[in-house]
């Protein structure tokens, strides 16, 4: 196919930032700042380099661009895209990248449009979990099992169920803190 003109590509680009805008993933992503302080900036540039992409490689699959969004997603928000909608979203871009090849111009700007409608919807949002921390049931126990977030660190350490103990409730507030095999138990105090 031939390559695309400075109009056509502008096009493209208009095409692939109404992709993006849109697609759920990307949004909750911008939205919590998966991407760091820079999240937004970042969703921009992906606009760029997903063009950029288009234009200097001829006749990409389906499969080599959903692999390059993929990608972008990982190195840029930390967000493996696991709901389907990968495919979807390059099968989209890739749909407009050959109309526009193919001088189809307005089926290009009917599908952009209709994307800014969708856009003017609303966008998606990322529902909180409910956690542990919103029962008033315990008060100053603590409890054989307690869910824990920990950021993952270099080490890969983590923390499960057989690694917390009970303790009987008649031992005194300094055995419980050390116990004989090195380890501090931490409670949570209302």
């Amino acid at each position: 196919m031939a390559p695309l003109t400075s109009s056509t590509r502008e096009l493209f680009s208009e095409a692939v930032r109404a992709v993006l805008e849109t697609w759920p993933v990307l949004q909750i992503a911008v939205d919590n700042g998966f991407g760091g302080a820079y999240s937004q900036q970042k969703a921009e540039w992906m606009v760029d380099a997903l063009q950029q992409y288009f234009n200097d490689n001829d006749e990409l699959l389906q499969d080599e661009v959903e692999d390059f969004i993929s990608h972008l997603m990982n190195n840029e928000f930390d967000t493996m895209v696991d709901d389907g909608s990968l495919p979807q979203v390059a099968q989209k871009v890739c749909v407009m990248f050959q109309q526009c090849q193919q001088g189809k111009l307005t089926d290009v700007r009917e599908q952009i449009n209709q994307l800014i409608l969708k856009k003017s919807a609303g966008r998606a949002k990322a529902t909180p979990a409910k956690t542990p921390d919103d029962d008033d049931d315990h008060d100053d126990e603590c409890e054989d099992e307690e869910a824990m977030d920990c950021d993952g660190g270099a080490a890969g350490a983590s923390v499960n169920s057989t690694a917390v103990m009970e303790l009987p409730q008649d031992t005194s507030q300094e055995e419980q803190e050390e116990q004989e095999d090195g380890w501090t138990l931490v409670c949570r105090k209302k």
